[in-house]
């Protein structure tokens, strides 16, 4: 199968890029590896794959010396008429859109950002799959639009109308543009909300690899609603196997949708929305803890008020998921978090600690 992913220097998109060429597909991947958060990461997750001389090249395709059946150009997806090339000389079977400006609390700061890439940017894709015939589009949606919702845990049968972040909106827009376009063109188009992501590669802006950070530099760690806070956290393999499972099957239409009483999962067009998680969300208090235990360091916890645009609890009902494609994540907190804390001290060159008393109180790096 010929797969474009954008977002591919990302976290999410640089491990279903690499599970992808392992099962032997051939991918192109889009990226424009901007500044929100440290490039290095994602020029590194490049390398890993085997690209080379990014930094020197824009909008030109680079080969992978690792993958023969991989390449990588660097592009916005605003840059409609780019990507209209792109897909115009690749016949692409499917589009995994995993490009998006990311962030809660940077949507408040910064909100032109959100409208070009999250809503222009998919607005681009939409119409690449509509001029070229792409049979499946799934696309990154987040956990973050179920809002004000309080129905715990969160279905995508849910009304997810009261956003409180202005991410949270583009996203959920990217949902109601995507039906817009299965009902138009009869697009197959698979929406996943992911749930707290993390693991080795992961973002620096999460909390996994904030915290983290934190204890290593014996600074404090901000935790906000006085740390009655609980989240979804979703191991990256888990995530990646899901994305993989719905590739297989694209969305189709529902028999049983009823315009009278509709299903906002689903419809009578290619359209499917699911969530991705792992079903069994963790107190915060709880995941800083498990990361003092596999740092061997105490954390310096300050507790603060909630955050504008935050929400209390997340919590993936993935019922849908499990039924039709048989999704089982099954790495546990404890698993996911040790393999994390491999990842950054081989990543970080952290070769000594020094214990007393058990815990570490400091350390040396490459």
């Amino acid at each position: 199968m010929k797969i474009l992913i954008t977002g591919s220097a990302g976290f999410i998109g640089f491990h279903v890029t690499i599970a992808l060429l392992k099962q032997g597909h051939e991918v192109l991947g889009i990226d424009n590896i901007n500044e929100y958060y440290d490039i290095n990461l994602k020029y590194h997750r490049l390398l890993e794959s085997g690209i080379e001389r990014i930094k020197i090249s824009w909008n030109k395709e680079v080969h992978s010396n690792k993958y023969d059946h991989y390449s990588f150009v660097r592009l916005n997806l605003e840059d409609k008429q780019e990507l209209m090339a792109i897909c115009k000389r690749i016949n692409f079977d499917a589009i995994i859109n995993l490009a998006a400006q990311a962030g809660v609390r940077y949507s408040i700061l910064n909100p032109d950002a959100y409208v070009q890439s999250n809503l222009v940017g998919f607005l681009n894709v939409l119409e690449v799959c509509r001029n070229y015939k792409i049979s499946h589009l799934i696309y990154a949606s987040s956990s973050s639009v179920y809002g004000l919702n309080e129905q715990i845990p969160f279905s995508v049968k849910h009304n997810v109308n009261h956003p409180v972040s202005l991410y949270a909106a583009t996203k959920k827009a990217n949902e109601l543009m995507a039906h817009s376009y299965s009902y138009l063109y009869n697009i197959p188009t698979t929406g996943l909300r992911f749930f707290t992501v993390y693991g080795p590669w992961g973002r620096p802006d999460m909390a996994c690899f904030i915290f983290t950070n934190a204890i290593m530099a014996n600074k404090p760690i901000h935790v906000f609603n006085n740390g009655k806070m609980k989240r979804d956290f979703t191991y990256i393999d888990d995530v990646v196997a899901g994305v993989i499972k719905v590739l297989e099957k694209p969305a189709y239409k529902s028999s049983e949708w009823n315009g009278k009483q509709p299903d906002p999962s689903c419809s009578c067009v290619p359209y499917r929305i699911y969530n991705i998680g792992n079903n069994k969300p963790v107190d915060l208090m709880s995941f800083i803890h498990e990361l003092e235990r596999n740092l061997g360091k105490k954390a310096i916890i300050e507790l603060e008020g909630m955050q504008p645009g935050d929400v209390t609890a997340t919590w993936a009902d993935i019922h849908d998921l499990a039924s039709q494609f048989n999704y089982r994540p099954d790495t546990t907190i404890q698993s996911g978090l040790k393999n994390f804390i491999t990842w950054y001290k081989k990543y970080y060159g952290i070769k000594k600690v020094k214990k007393t008393v058990g815990m570490e109180t400091d350390i040396t790096t490459l």
